[in-house]
């Protein structure tokens, strides 16, 4: 716990400084997005928000309202394009937004974060085009990181292990026939309203990465992780394409610059809470099980013949992604 009232503490800190500039910003921008005090996902924002700060000379003020404050991710979504928000930070949704984020959602197709690296800087133009389709603009690429499953009704270590398991997803079509195709019985669920849910028995696990599930405190309504990582989803900070273009391009490029920089904080800053964050959830009691990953990739060729089939481009995107592993 020490590591998330510390994470929580630097956040207050970073916001703080952020606040204090209010008077002399010409710019005031919204940030909103799902994660909770403590989260990855809070401190990535928070870095963004100083970085812009300080970058412009106190000249743009992003104001960041975590735990959903502003809406759910779909909600978000609408909010950008509305100008009621300016920027959100979605991961596993945007596979709804546009086919092509889909791949991210194939299992075990991201094999570490220099690999991520790589295939943003070879398919970022296709992602922007895709966005920008559909209204939006990516200023940059931040994490949610690398998914594991929790529960309440036995350890998964093979898929056949996952069979009649209620399982709380993100609001993606793929990961809902993903875990259809390993046995679950996968809900789209806000991942605001999850707690509740594995707390009462309406769901028995979920999945996400540990700086959600710590940050959240599934760890204190679930008995079992399973380390599977069967799934690395970006997060994306996403902004209206018409109301970014609205802005000067002095600003435009503080903004982005400051995307492409936080980057580094955000990948070293995830990659510790790997660890730190495993010790935390471990501590609170649960009983911790790595799968046969093996096994999970094995199971998942369906999916991903499925995406060749159905998605325009689909076969050569993930060609394009897979080749980029090494």
């Amino acid at each position: 716990m020490k590591v998330l009232r510390s994470l929580a503490a630097s956040a207050a800190v970073l916001s703080a400084a952020v606040t204090a500039q209010v008077q002399a910003a010409d710019v005031t921008l919204k940030f909103g997005h799902v994660g909770a005090p403590g989260s990855l996902f809070e401190a990535s924002v928070n870095a963004y928000a100083q970085c812009v700060n300080d970058e412009s000379n106190g000249k743009i003020e992003v104001q960041t309202f975590g735990s959903s404050q502003l809406g759910k991710d779909k909600e978000l979504l609408q909010k950008l394009k509305l100008g009621q928000v300016d920027f959100a930070l979605p991961s596993s949704v945007m596979s709804s937004v546009s086919d092509e984020f889909g791949v991210f959602e194939m299992p075990y197709i991201i094999k570490d974060r220099e690999h991520m690296k790589r295939v943003q800087e070879k398919l970022g133009g296709t992602f922007q085009a895709a966005a920008q389709a559909k209204g939006y603009h990516i200023l940059g690429y931040f994490e949610n990181g690398f998914r594991h499953i929790t529960n309440n009704t036995r350890p998964i270590n093979v898929p056949a292990d996952l069979q009649g398991v209620k399982l709380r997803t993100p609001n993606g079509a793929w990961r809902v026939k993903m875990f259809k195709l390993y046995g679950a019985n996968p809900t789209p669920m806000a991942f605001s309203d999850v707690f509740t849910a594995l707390k009462t028995g309406v769901m028995d696990g979920q999945e996400n990465p540990y700086a959600q599930i710590a940050s959240a405190k599934f760890q204190e309504v679930q008995k079992y992780l399973s380390i599977t990582g069967h799934v690395y989803t970006p997060a994306y900070i996403l902004s209206s394409k018409k109301h970014f273009e609205k802005h000067p391009a002095d600003v435009r490029k503080v903004l982005s610059d400051c995307a492409a920089s936080t980057q580094t904080f955000v990948y070293r800053k995830a990659a510790a809470l790997e660890t730190e964050l495993l010790d935390v959830i471990k501590a609170a009691g649960v009983q911790v099980n790595t799968a046969d990953n093996a096994a999970f990739i094995k199971a998942s060729k369906p999916i991903y013949d499925e995406f060749a089939a159905s998605v325009e481009g689909g076969a050569e995107l993930v060609k394009t992604v897979q080749s980029l592993a090494n």
